[in-house]
């Protein structure tokens, strides 16, 4: 299943549109500007926060390395605990294991914590198909519910929207907003409280993801700073938890590493103010019945791919895209997935093939590399690297093209040229001869009107050729006659 919005544009059209747009990138600019600002005094507090990231990594390593074994561990634990565990190949497939489990509950209706691996499926559309009503809970998401929008952060789903433009949509699609609402946080989020509070005393079922999956003792770990998790989580007869394989860690006391890493990173706080664990059912208290369900979904693709396996150790913290250039000009909805941003810009080619559309063909180009991505990720992903070796698979995939690129057109006709010196030789003295003909006024060839460099020259002056190449100066400096 794709992990990209169908009928999205690959990211330079998408980019165009959002450039021009200078609301959105005031949103952006101050919201990052914040969280980063956040995020560095936090972080600045910590003597061993590179110990820390170099921890993180390789308990993710480790995990990632013996994943098979630690997710039979987690579901015999969790099973002995009263847990249900389920397996589901794809996001079709969860999907309808979920509306099943929905069903049998006797609901038509359920309450959600925030989670990726379920907009990444497409779980809400899903349920909706089989009459049932996926309400998010989470503030930001359901601010992009309401608006019929699609969320552009891991964290912040909303964050291309101001505080104005929320209360125009809590007034215009939240029936219990008082008429006499403000922009200010306080009055918002009182009136999403009063939205939501008659939901979750009512909910049967609640759908979660998770932030860890403990193999050692089954139990589900989630992170939020609402409360909002914390009722979906206990308050349903019936709580399934869709949770991607690569969430697990060995052991309990690995959890003492991410809970540094992921809030200082994520939200620039020492600690969430609300981390809920919860393992299998404990009878008489919270959902009576548990179901786990671990999903692949492109995961073991990713896996699979020596270089590229690094992208699983990602805790979704956001903070990539916090300090990416890039993302604060652009936005998410640019990079036409859920998972915007840097990480995004690997995740979504990893898991789906660099060939499953032109999204994915074009997201390893969305970067500048300059590597802030790499310098600020808790679990030491090498985004930048991930990048490039992406972008040789997006080459690699055209090779067999039965009618060439201009590109790889170019390329060959380089490749011709530099395979004797004689032609280099030839080229070099017509391009002088050229250059002497353009006058002396001229300082660049100017933008290309036409052809595969004219995308590339309208933002770059191509260089005029020299008047004479290095060859030609040396032999005339310090060949026949030149100085010694």
């Amino acid at each position: 299943m794709s992990h990209t919005f169908v009928g999205m544009p690959a990211f330079p059209d998408a980019a165009k549109v959002a450039l021009v747009d200078t609301q959105l990138r005031r949103n952006l600019a101050h919201a990052t500007k914040v969280i980063r600002t956040k995020r560095n005094g936090v972080v600045g507090e910590l003597d061993d926060w590179q110990e820390l990231r170099l921890a993180g990594a390789a308990i993710k390593d480790r995990a990632l390395r013996h994943l098979p074994d630690y997710l039979e561990q987690f579901e015999a634990a969790a099973t002995a605990a009263g847990a249900t565990v389920h397996w589901a190949r794809d996001g079709d497939e969860a999907n309808q294991l979920v509306a099943e489990l929905v069903r049998q509950a006797g609901a038509d209706e359920v309450v959600k914590v925030k989670s990726m691996a379920t907009q990444e499926m497409g779980m809400n559309e899903a349920l909706a198909e089989e009459g049932i009503a996926a309400l998010e809970t989470d503030l930001a998401e359901l601010i992009v519910q309401l608006n019929d929008d699609l969320p552009s952060h891991i964290l912040v789903p909303a964050i291309h929207r101001n505080r104005a433009e929320i209360r125009e949509i809590f007034l215009r699609e939240m029936p219990s907003a008082p008429p006499d609402l403000t922009d200010e946080p306080r009055m918002l989020a009182g009136a999403a409280r009063q939205h939501l509070r008659r939901k979750f005393m009512s909910a049967k079922v609640g759908i979660s993801g998770a932030n860890f999956a403990v193999a050692e003792t089954g139990t589900l770990v989630v992170v939020e700073s609402e409360g909002n998790g914390r009722m979906c989580l206990t308050l349903p007869e019936t709580l399934i938890s869709v949770v991607g394989v690569e969430k697990i860690v060995p052991t309990f006391a690995d959890l003492e590493v991410f809970l540094q890493l992921l809030p200082r990173s994520s939200t620039g706080e020492r600690m969430n103010p609300y981390t809920s664990m919860w393992t299998g059912v404990t009878p008489g208290d919270g959902p009576q019945a548990v179901h786990i369900v671990l999903v692949d979904n492109g995961r073991t693709r990713a896996l699979a791919d020596p270089v590229g396996r690094q992208v699983l150790r990602c805790i979704r913290c956001s903070a990539c895209l916090n300090f990416c250039p890039v993302y604060e000009r652009t936005g998410g909805h640019a990079y036409g997935s859920v998972y915007p941003g840097p990480i995004g810009a690997v995740l979504n080619p990893l898991l789906n093939g660099v060939d499953a559309g032109p999204v994915e063909k074009s997201l390893p180009y969305a970067s500048s590399l300059c590597g802030r991505c790499f310098e600020v990720c808790p679990v030491r992903i090498d985004i930048p690297d991930l990048l490039v070796h992406l972008r040789g698979k997006v080459v690699d995939s055209t090779r067999d093209r039965s009618v060439p690129t201009a590109e790889m057109l170019g390329m060959r006709a380089a490749a011709w040229t530099f395979d004797k010196p004689g032609r280099l030789s030839a080229v070099q003295r017509l391009a002088g001869l050229g250059r002497r003909m353009l006058g002396e006024q001229r300082t660049s060839l100017g933008p290309v009107p036409f052809g595969a460099a004219s995308k590339w020259s309208r933002a770059r002056d191509i260089p005029l050729p020299p008047k004479e190449s290095f060859r030609q100066w040396w032999h005339r400096t310090r060949g026949k006659g030149g100085a010694a």
